[in-house]
């Protein structure tokens, strides 16, 4: 049975799933927005563990412990800083999803929650954000039959809804 796709409204620090995203700067030593929650819910630990792995280049991923977040493991990503679109921003985020997919792969994880990379205090517009991640998850599905569950997380209800949108545009099935 193919993954499912869905689209929730919720914190990210609360999932119990194989892998959460972490939208990271690229340090990976902790930052605002998601990237400072997760930290701060995983604690210290995480942030050690970071130090070892020499930091993150732009649309790559790297993988760790999940420590006290209810979540085995997470899937550290860096997105791009959205200039004006014509910087390579939209090849960095894709990649950003492929590398987190390939790197959930192979450790053999099941199901992997995301934020909106790079569309918080990166600038990246959500719109083009949603159709980039939703793509690059309908593109994984026939890749990774064993992953179960691709979970799109929004922090608002407007966020929420773009990813729907956008969704719906590329015809993509989502659960709520």
């Amino acid at each position: 049975m193919p993954a499912t796709i869905e689209i929730i409204q919720t914190d990210i620090t609360t999932l119990a799933v194989d892998a959460i995203v972490n939208a990271a700067n690229n340090t990976l030593l902790g930052g605002g927005g998601v990237d400072g929650a997760i930290h701060r819910v995983a604690g210290p630990e995480l942030v050690r563990e970071c130090a070892t792995l020499q930091g993150c280049e732009t649309g790559d991923a790297k993988i760790t412990g999940g420590y006290k977040l209810p979540a085995q493991h997470v899937i550290h990503t860096v997105g791009p800083v959205w200039k004006d679109g014509k910087h390579g921003e939209p090849e960095l985020l894709e990649s950003c999803y492929r590398r987190c997919f390939e790197v959930a792969h192979q450790h053999g994880l099941k199901s992997i929650a995301f934020p909106a990379v790079s569309a918080g205090v990166y600038g990246y517009p959500m719109r083009e954000a949603a159709v980039i991640a939703l793509s690059a998850a309908q593109e994984t599905i026939s890749l990774y039959p064993e992953l179960e569950r691709i979970i799109f997380v929004q922090f608002s209800e407007g966020a929420q809804q773009v990813y729907r949108e956008a969704a719906t545009r590329l015809g993509t099935e989502y659960t709520t």
